[in-house]
């Protein structure tokens, strides 16, 4: 009896293994705003300007932008008067929270940098919530940003989009069905790392050999698991489900497309071989990261559907990122016709502070260079754009009927170098005010801010 109890415990854990994901979110958006805007000028994060116009958001989502909207005892009329209005900033490549600040060495946790490949690592296991940086991005108009392992790696692990809320959990942070993440890193960085401890990889072709040797692993981990998945209950009952393997399940779950590949890499040839890789495995990049070298294979990364997230002009602080020109955002954006997908990125505390006037930057290097962009079409830059690229372009991104209330009333222009963010809306509540004596601060900020909290009483 105590034979068949164990088997039957067996087949039950192991049937388990794989059951529902953990570390879900569990998200709750602060008390709603019911708003309606008016005369307000609008960019919908989809190219296009809106003038003299109201929106209304109620209840979490956007619910309607036209002119004259009728008014409800339930909204908080604000006159914009000509200011002006977009969807929350996204930031696609932020490491706040694994690098946090005060930047000491004990809270460095961005970079596993023990193995080439450590694909079992979440970003999100290393977050410190209470990162004074959350705050100050808030300021800055950023409602969302997603949260990457660093480049030491060849496959360094999974990547965690978040809202922009103080919370004292990072479940609580997480964006509700918002897809992982996996980043890789070619190039200078994982073959230094490893290259300086004797390792392989200490060459590019070294990287290459790295990636294909886990993409066959993970290839024959994913036929176990489906040869698994296609038995009878009967069959599945008698036999055992393949064993967990938290790295495997990671670059198994990038095959089955439930994983988005964010891959940080400068060249273009080195690009265009990443390219071949995942083609040569079956797999989709998302997006390249940094991609200094982008405005050469804009063409390719268009007809492949990549987008490719850029600074407006940091370059030259290392060999592989010196041979940029500061068109760059602006020629991946107009490549194919215009169907090129290119976000401004920040991979910095303080770049995403203002990806506002990044993005400005980005469009007047592309306007010197003589590309007819819009100004509404460059905040796509930064708001529907790296939304697509985080697989949650379905939620935010965009002003749109049915859409999460991401919201951000700017005091001028948002390209304007002089433009304020003055009130920041996360899913239709009021996250920042800048005309309120409220700030949103963590605890750890409270202790520093307020020293008379920690004063001993004399």
């Amino acid at each position: 009896m105590k034979k068949i109890y164990l088997i039957v415990f067996l087949i039950v854990a192991n049937l388990s293994l794989f059951s529902k994901e953990p570390y879900e979110s569990s998200y709750e958006p602060l008390p709603y705003t019911n708003t309606i805007f008016r005369n307000a000028n609008i960019y919908d994060g989809e190219g296009n300007e809106f003038n003299d116009i109201d929106l209304i958001i109620r209840d979490g989502k956007i619910i309607a932008i036209g002119q004259d909207l009728p008014y409800s005892s339930d909204l908080i009329e604000i006159n914009a008067n000509g200011r002006w209005i977009t969807p929350g900033i996204i930031d696609i490549h932020s490491h706040m929270g694994v690098y946090p600040a005060p930047g000491v060495r004990t809270s460095s946790d961005g970079n596993e940098a023990t193995s080439p490949v450590t694909a079992e690592v979440w970003a999100e296991h290393s977050i410190w919530v209470q990162d004074p940086q959350f705050a100050l991005a808030l300021k800055g108009g950023i409602t969302s940003f997603h949260v990457l392992p660093g480049s030491a790696n060849l496959i360094g692990g999974r990547g965690v989009t978040a809202k922009n809320v103080q919370r004292n959990t990072i479940n609580s942070m997480k964006f509700p069905d918002a897809p992982h993440s996996l980043k890789m890193a070619c190039g200078e960085n994982p073959k230094r790392v490893y290259g300086s401890k004797g390792q392989m990889p200490s060459t590019r072709m070294g990287n290459v050999a790295g990636y294909r040797k886990s993409w066959i692993r993970a290839e024959a981990y994913l036929s176990k698991l489906e040869e698994y998945e296609a038995k009878s209950d009967e069959a599945k009952e008698m036999g055992y489900r393949p064993s967990r393997d938290l790295e495997l399940d990671t670059l198994a779950g990038v095959l089955r497309g439930d994983i988005l590949v964010q891959n940080h890499c400068y060249r273009a040839e080195e690009m265009a071989m990443m390219i071949d890789i995942a083609k040569e495995f079956n797999y989709k990049i998302t997006a390249f990261h940094h991609a200094v070298e982008a405005y050469k294979i804009a063409d390719l990364l268009a007809e492949n559907n990549i987008c490719a997230a850029m600074w407006a002009d940091w370059w030259g602080f290392k060999h592989e990122a010196y041979d940029m020109v500061q068109a760059n955002v602006a020629i991946v954006d107009q490549a194919r016709n215009g169907t090129g997908c290119a976000i401004v990125h920040s991979d910095d505390a303080i770049g995403i502070q203002h990806l506002n006037v990044e993005a400005s930057k980005a469009l007047s290097a592309g306007l010197k260079a003589g590309f007819d962009i819009s100004n509404a079409r460059a905040i796509s830059w930064i708001t529907s754009n790296p939304a697509k690229a985080a697989g949650i372009y379905d939620q935010t991104g965009s002003l749109k009927v049915g859409k999460n209330a991401d919201v951000v009333l700017w005091s001028k222009n948002p390209l304007s170098v002089y433009a304020l963010a003055e009130k920041v809306y996360i899913d239709g509540a009021l996250a920042y005010d800048r005309d309120s004596s409220y700030e949103p601060a963590s605890d750890f900020d409270v202790g520093i801010i307020n020293p008379t909290k920690n004063r001993i009483q004399e």
